[in-house]
């Protein structure tokens, strides 16, 4: 088990029968901005994302685009979900695919330990089956069709008929586990969060757990089962393992040991996988369960889930070609309550970045830079004597920066980002109600002039610390601007949890020039996106 610095996050591993829309993106961009807090903070980060690349949907997707499942999935990887990670930025540590060696070796050591302890057996089946979900669909999940498909039962999510499937498979015990899931739930209350996520899947459990069948015969695309190469593995028994396997489960026992376990970022309709399913596997295996499980909301767009199928699938591209990739960042961590559904808009995101982004913090930082360099030639200043109201401004600083710090700890990031906007405000009323413009007329206001830009551009410092992990892009130009020695992110330059800690940018130091962070959007070029 890792020590109490370790911080280990995953993103769930994306399907790659079709191309990334900005849900996909959005989870990507939550666990980037958490791995890079924690990375800052000094605690020994992780970040983990991956594809997931077995099972029918991707067999019937590469089949119906001519070409072999695997070609497929390397045309898809290759081309868009990596790709991805650079347009939005993301700093990941590793990126697993299911068709990795490195997975599918230790995988089938997984399941064969299971089947050694009796945990798996063979049996039939016979149920209604999603291929969207890959799952076997429970009674709740089963609704009757309308339109083209009225007169058959559909997936209550996918809204596509479900097939009737019979197979001789192999079952994991996973009835044995309802107790022992149940104590879990009641023993640790932040295990499955936010708390909604965890009432649901409480209330799952306690109506009880059938045997989930694990293995397929109907079709090969897939890890073969170690002890009956006839079936291949249930896509999500195998899917779920990528946790272990990318941080050396049955390879690597000091890496793993170092690693695991770990904080699971998950859309709230995979969240029974994650919650039930694979901790009652890791019980069975004798290993430790994950640290938490916080299934987030879903994107909106016209009050439906992201979905390419429905065509409100919308590319990130789509985005980040007229915003910037900070702007996509910022907007999706600030404007959703992170746990919540919510919905999407262009006009909202324009209006964002312009009174918050433009506005606010970007304006913010050019006022300070170019005033720093008119009337001070370009050198910090030296603080003279602080008055009620620069001290006013030090406080605002400092609980800010441990709100944030807080709300980070609990996943919360919209509540992070709120906490690090009251500085924003508080410098921009601050310079308001100061005038430096008026003391700089009167020589007299000298010392007074400096006080003032200097605690202005010392709260810039905390902004571009404690922002850099959403904004990386600007944060570094603004870091770069005050002229700050060391690299912005780097433990060396500025540990993020003293941020906070007034006084740490040096007089003397020479600012440089900078461009508008988040320069004016045409109307017409976000009216025609």
């Amino acid at each position: 088990m890792s020590d109490g610095s370790s911080f280990y996050i995953t993103t769930p591993i994306f399907y790659v029968n079709d191309v990334p829309h900005i849900g996909h993106a959005y989870t990507e961009v939550a666990a980037d901005v958490l791995a890079r807090w924690h990375r800052q903070a000094g605690d020994d980060t992780w970040l983990l994302t991956g594809t997931d690349e077995h099972g029918q949907k991707i067999l019937r997707t590469a089949t119906a685009n001519g070409t072999t499942p695997k070609e497929w999935a390397d045309k898809l990887v290759g081309e868009e979900w990596l790709p991805l990670l650079k347009t939005i930025d993301i700093s990941n540590d590793d990126f697993i695919r299911t068709t990795d060696e490195r997975h599918e070796v230790n995988v089938q050591k997984f399941l064969q330990k299971l089947y050694d302890d009796g945990y798996i057996y063979a049996g039939e089946y016979e149920a209604l089956y999603c291929v969207g979900c890959e799952e076997f669909k429970p009674q709740s999940e089963i609704v009757d069709g309308t339109g083209e498909y009225e007169g058959q039962k559909v997936c209550a999510i996918h809204s596509k008929p479900l097939e009737l499937l019979q197979e001789k498979n192999y079952f994991f015990r996973m009835s044995q586990f309802a107790d022992r899931l149940l104590s879990l739930y009641e023993e640790r209350p932040d295990f499955v969060q936010p708390e909604s996520a965890r009432n649901e899947v409480v209330s799952f459990v306690r109506q009880g757990l059938s045997d989930l069948s694990i293995s397929r015969s109907s079709f090969d695309w897939g890890i073969k089962v170690p002890w009956d190469e006839s079936h291949v593995v249930y896509v999500w028994f195998d899917a779920l393992l990528n946790y272990i396997t990318a941080v050396g489960y049955g390879q690597d026992d000091e890496e793993f040991a170092r690693r695991w376990p770990a904080n699971h970022l998950v859309g709230k309709d995979i969240l029974r996988f994650h919650a039930v399913i694979w901790p009652a596997m890791l019980m069975a295996a004798g290993l430790e369960v994950p640290k938490r499980v916080f299934g987030h909301g879903w994107l909106l767009v016209g009050g439906e889930k992201m979905s390419k199928s429905k065509l409100t699938g919308i590319a990130p591209t789509q985005i980040t070609d007229t915003f910037g990739s900070d702007a996509f960042r910022y907007y999706f961590m600030r404007a959703i309550n992170f746990g919540q559904d919510g919905s999407f808009s262009w006009e909202d995101l324009a209006a964002r970045y312009q009174a918050e982004l433009a506005n606010g913090f970007g304006n913010l930082a050019s006022r300070v830079i170019a005033m720093v360099t008119r009337y001070f030639e370009g050198i910090v200043p030296p603080a003279g004597e602080y008055q009620e109201v620069d001290l006013h401004v030090q406080e605002v600083v400092r609980t800010a920066a441990a709100d944030a710090d807080a709300a980070i700890s609990r996943l919360a990031i919209h509540d992070a980002l709120t906490a690090i906007w009251r500085i924003v405000d508080e410098l921009n009323g601050y310079i308001t109600e100061q005038e430096p413009w008026t003391l700089a007329k009167d020589d007299a206001q000298r010392e007074r002039l400096g006080t003032v830009l200097y605690t202005a551009a010392e709260g810039l410092r905390s902004l571009a610390v404690l922002l850099s992990p959403v904004i990386p892009g600007a944060t570094t130009k603004l870091w770069e601007a005050l002229g700050v020695e060391g690299e912005l992110g780097a433990l060396t330059a500025q540990p993020l949890r003293t941020a906070g800690d007034w006084g740490q940018l040096p007089a003397g130091t020479e600012v440089n020039g900078l461009a508008a962070l988040f320069p004016r959007i045409d109307a017409e070029a976000v009216a025609t996106v």
